[in-house]
Formats: structure tokens, sequence, C-alpha cells
């Protein structure tokens, strides 16, 4: 799902559980005005945010912010181009699952139809 191509110039992740918008600043090469302008124009964004509206960035926040910098700033996305990428791979990961809950449904049924014919 990441883009790697110069994100490994970026710092490395720790193993923490919540980041400060600080502290995603400064992992990601991003100034914080930029990451809550981000929050408004990807719905994929979503940080926790706690007292006094304070946000809390997840894990999985920080790699979709590295994933949404390395699309605008290093392969030329627009922000629109940038959102229609991300829900497009958001659809085929959706879809993916749809698919292989069906294969195990259907085993499923078949082993049900199989030990009733017994």
């Amino acid at each position: 799902m990441l883009e790697t191509s110069n994100n490994n110039e970026l710092p490395v992740l720790p193993g923490k559980r919540y980041f400060t918008i600080g502290e995603v600043s400064e992992l990601c090469g991003v100034k914080p005005h930029v990451l809550r302008y981000w929050e408004q124009e990807f719905p994929q964004l979503k940080p926790v945010k706690r007292r006094g509206n304070r946000r809390y960035y997840q894990r999985q926040d920080v790699l979709m912010i590295r994933q949404i910098r390395s699309l605008l700033y290093e392969q030329g996305y627009t922000i629109g181009g940038a959102r229609q990428r991300l829900s497009g791979e958001e659809a085929r990961e959706e879809a993916s699952q749809v698919k292989q809950l069906i294969r195990q449904l259907s085993t499923e049924l078949e082993e049900v139809l199989e030990g009733l014919r017994r």
C-alpha cells in the first residue's frame, strides 16, 4: 500500500500507539497546518481527537500521510487525483476481501450440502 520511493529518507516510525501532530509532522516531513488541511481533503485520514480537540494519530494514519505525501510531492498527483487513487485502492482491497468471503462461504455451503446428502 505504501509507496516507498523517497520515503526511505523519512525517519523510522517508533513503536508507539499514538502520535501528536508535532511528532507526525517531523516523521512525515510535512507541516502541521498541511496535516490539518489533508484531514479535510482525504476522508481516510481521521485522527482521534481528545481533550481540547488535540489530535492523536495512529500508526496507520502516519502510513497514510506518508503515502499521501508521496503521491502529491513525489509522483506529482493533484489533491483530487491522489484522493481518487487512494479510494480506488480501498475499493480494490474491499473487492478482494468480498471475493475471499464468498469463496469461504461457498466452500462451507458445499460441506453442509455434502453432510446433508449422507
